[in-house]
Order: C-alpha cells, then structure tokens, then sequence
C-alpha cells in the first residue's frame, strides 16, 4: 500500500494571519490594563507662595582646632569660655549659620569633643566636620 504525497512546486502567496492577531490582541490587553495606571493623578500639597522676604542665610561659621588644642573662630583666636559665648549667641540667631570644625590632623580628640559637644548644648542644628583638603 502505497501513499502518495501531493507535492506542489507553487509557491503559495497568502499570509497567515493567525499569529498577527494573536500578537495584536495579547498587546491590546497588555495597553487596557497598564493605561489606567498610567493615567492615574497624583494629588501634592505643595506650599504656597508667601509675601515674606526670603530670609538669606549667614555665612558658615569656621572653627578650627589646632594641634596644641587652641582655638580660632574665624581665623580669631578664643578661649574655651569666649567659644561657649560665640556659640551661645550663634544658636539664638534668627537663622542658625552652619558651624564648620576644621581639626588638624594630631589634635587630641577631646578637645574636639569638647567643642562639638559645646555646640550642641548651645544648640546649634547644623555642624558640619571639614575634612582633608
């Protein structure tokens, strides 16, 4: 018993279809479900404008803390007493300037811990440490 396949040397010019459609309907199904969540509103609070002056902030305050523990408030010499008064007055300014501590590189860390600790009894809120230069 013998079969016989037809085979046909013509070239069939249809294009099949199906796969197109299912690829067209998979992304439209893929768009219904992401477009809500790309429309979706989010709601801010944002502030408003006020009349006030922009108050401008002092310049940073530079404390440095030689070798030998002494030191200087703005290229000034100060004792330990004239320090805890400078940043007595610093923190009950109207806006607080931002107090950076330069500490050479041998000074004990106590005196470092000293004058940090100083200034947040005071209450200062911004400390920033400078480091290598």
């Amino acid at each position: 018993m013998a079969f016989s396949a037809r085979v046909s040397r013509d070239v069939i010019a249809q294009i099949n279809v199906t796969p197109l459609v299912d690829v067209l309907l998979v992304l439209l199904i893929i768009f219904m479900i992401t477009s809500p969540v790309v429309t979706h509103k989010a709601t801010m609070d944002l502030p408003h404008p006020s009349s006030k002056p922009i108050l401008e902030h002092p310049g940073p305050i530079h404390l440095a803390i030689h070798e030998d523990g002494t030191l200087y408030w703005n290229d000034t010499p100060i004792s330990q007493s004239q320090l805890r008064t400078q940043l007595s007055i610093a923190a009950t300014a109207s806006t607080q300037p931002v107090l950076e501590i330069d500490a050479a590189d041998g000074v004990a860390y106590e005196a470092v811990a000293r004058a940090l600790t100083e200034a947040k009894a005071q209450g200062l809120a911004s400390i920033d440490m400078l480091g290598e230069r």
